[in-house]
């Protein structure tokens, strides 16, 4: 799920109010929540400095309090300052704080205080005005997801950039790149823009298949595409190459995610698993029984495995629409469940959904596997070696015969792991880099950093975060923004006529079927099951009426759906379905939200099982 943190100043600067240099005009604003005990907000400091002697009148320059927490210098100080602004001598004393700091020596403040005719630190009172004030601006910067210090506002918006003075102009005087940047970071936060963006992509493909260009729209995804190396190479239609090697980053996603949540996660121990396994699983077998209970034995039974998944974007997205109706324990509910249905639906198209077994190749892919499994073992936390094993993997199994995307699955649950890094040495062992950086310069020339400090910094930076996660953050933008929005501009085409649904009706009723009533009843009965054996405990927190709107928007089929539906059916079939995968969609969400709409009541006995 997308990060909810606030971006918005709150409440705007306000010259009334606030503390601020510069012009009410000026057409830039640059805001800072810092302290006077924080090292960083000097430095910063001076490229504040240097941004108000270059842009002059253009900028103006506002400071808010936010003390570092459990530092009583950081709180006297912050007090001695608006104790000065209520005598018209707020820069004066925030320069000179700002000089001396940020490690205050015993006296210091009082010092200052004296210089200024200020009354001494130790006479203000927690409950004074100045207090207050200080305060107030501390809960401003929580309101504004301001965390740490400094943290800078331009024009109001919280800036996320580096501190240095070329990056904050830049920032400030709203480069091209800059207001890309900002627009791509305010839509990836917006809950449902994964969910969006494949709709976009879904009604484009239906434009697009509806409309004159049909054919050369139909010709693009057809056309070969590859590598031919003398007699011998890879050749397949763009359409193969986006569901059997691009849709391969969406299963690396997936696997990522599940190694999270099964090691680190909501999955990692199994009081917390088992309530989301046990209705994943029934949310997969109704709908498959359904399915196979309404398609007579013959050709169509092989597509049993249509209805058995859920869309994990569309199914989030109408979850952060609904808000504050939803409570958070059930979106972790229903999030885990999705996970769990991800890795079953995998194994699914793995076994059932594969081509023609050659077992040379699959035997190379073996040994792939091992070689992956080996680096594990030894402990390589390169990212690149496994990469091109697992493209290797991937060659090897598509010319096997097993569906390739399996590659990305196997190679997340081998890309390895580390146990959580000491930030506090870390942080240590920059500070000291940094620091031999600026005494070693000396006359020399030089623009940056050493060669050997870099390769230092690089690898604390290696150490920060794991493998799994390095790769896992660096991909799953794609994933979500690229490869799921291609793929659905690739599928979702669809002609709408009573041709395609002419003599298919027994095919459509049974994936609507399986997906908007065997769905809810399966999760709800899986979750019931495992409450009743005393598996799992339902949380409190949600209610059983809202576990079963969860389960309905857990219809929502629609990526996977369409994936293993191009799989089991040929090219008519395959219409028919998309018809019926959208329809189930569209009713699966409008019954989920109805169901999700009601406030919560509360619920007496919500750990226990229904009568």
């Amino acid at each position: 799920m997308n990060s909810a943190r606030p971006t918005r100043l709150d409440p705007p600067v306000d010259p009334s109010r606030d503390h601020v240099l510069g012009s009410p005009d000026a057409e830039m604003t640059l805001l800072e929540y810092g302290s006077y005990a924080c090292p960083y907000c000097h430095a910063a400091h001076e490229v504040v400095a240097t941004l108000r002697n270059r842009f002059g009148e253009r900028m103006r320059y506002g400071f808010r309090h936010l003390p570092i927490q459990n530092n009583e210098a950081a709180a006297q100080a912050a007090v001695l300052a608006e104790s000065a602004a209520a005598r018209g001598q707020f820069w004066p004393v925030h320069d000179a704080l700002m000089r001396r700091g940020p490690d205050f020596a015993d006296g210091e403040l009082a010092a200052i205080a004296e210089e200024f005719g200020l009354p001494p630190p130790d006479t203000l009172t927690p409950d004074s005005p100045d207090a207050r004030r200080v305060a107030e601006d501390i809960a401003s910067a929580r309101r504004s997801g301001a965390l740490v210090t400094p943290t800078f506002f331009i024009n109001n918006r919280r800036y996320e950039g580096a501190w240095d003075e070329a990056a904050l102009s830049e920032a400030m005087v709203g480069s091209l790149g800059h207001r890309l940047r900002t627009a791509q970071l305010d839509f990836v936060r917006w809950g449902p823009s994964t969910g969006l963006l494949l709709l976009v992509m879904s009604l484009l493909a239906i434009a697009m298949v509806n409309s004159p260009a049909r054919a050369a729209f139909e010709a693009f995804w057809h056309a070969p595409f590859g590598l031919q190396f003398g007699g011998g190479g890879l050749i397949m239609p763009l359409l193969d190459w986006v569901n059997h090697g691009l849709l391969t980053v969406f299963f690396l996603v997936v696997g990522l995610e599940i190694k999270r949540e099964f090691t680190i996660g909501r999955l990692a121990t199994r009081r917390a698993a088992a309530l989301p396994i046990a209705a994943s699983i029934g949310g997969m077998v109704v709908p498959a029984l359904i399915y196979m209970a309404i398609i007579p034995t013959g050709p169509l039974s092989h597509g049993w495995g249509v209805p058995i998944a859920t869309d994990t974007a569309f199914a989030i997205a109408l979850i952060v629409l609904l808000g504050d109706r939803v409570p958070v324990e059930l979106r972790i509910f229903l999030t885990a469940a999705v996970v769990v249905d991800d890795l079953i639906a995998i194994a699914v198209v793995a076994l059932f959904y594969s081509d023609t077994i050659h077992l040379g190749s699959l035997g190379a892919a073996v040994i792939v596997t091992g070689l992956l499994a080996t680096l594990n073992h030894w402990h390589i936390y390169r990212v690149l070696p496994y990469l091109l094993l697992g493209a290797a993997l991937w060659f090897f199994l598509h010319a096997g015969g097993l569906h390739a995307t399996l590659a990305g699955v196997i190679l997340a649950m081998l890309i390895p792991t580390r146990p959580p890094a000491n930030l506090e040495a870390l942080r240590s062992q920059a500070e000291l880099v940094f620091q031999s950086e600026i005494s070693s310069r000396g006359p020399v020339m030089r623009h940056g950093p050493s060669e050997p400090a870099l390769r230092a910094l690089d690898a604390i930076m290696d150490r920060i975060e794991s493998p799994a996660a390095k790769v896992l953050r660096t991909v799953e933008p794609w994933s979500s923004y690229i490869v799921l929005p291609v793929f659905a501009l690739a599928n979702a085409g669809v002609a709408w006529s009573a041709e395609v649904v002419s003599g298919h009706g027994t095919l459509i009723t049974a994936i609507v079927a399986g997906l908007v009533i065997g769905k809810p009843t399966g999760i709800l009965l899986g979750a019931w099951l495992a409450v009743l054996l005393k598996l799992a405990v339902k949380p409190a927190e949600y209610n059983w009426r809202q576990m079963a709107g969860a389960g309905a928007l857990g219809g929502i089929g629609f990526t996977m759906s369409l994936f293993i539906a191009g799989q089991a059916f040929g090219p008519a079939e395959f219409a028919a379905a998309k018809i019926a995968i959208f329809l189930a969609s569209l009713l699966a969400g409008t019954i989920g939200v109805a169901i999700l709409w009601p406030r919560r009541q509360p619920d007496a006995n919500a750990a226990e099982a229904p009568a």
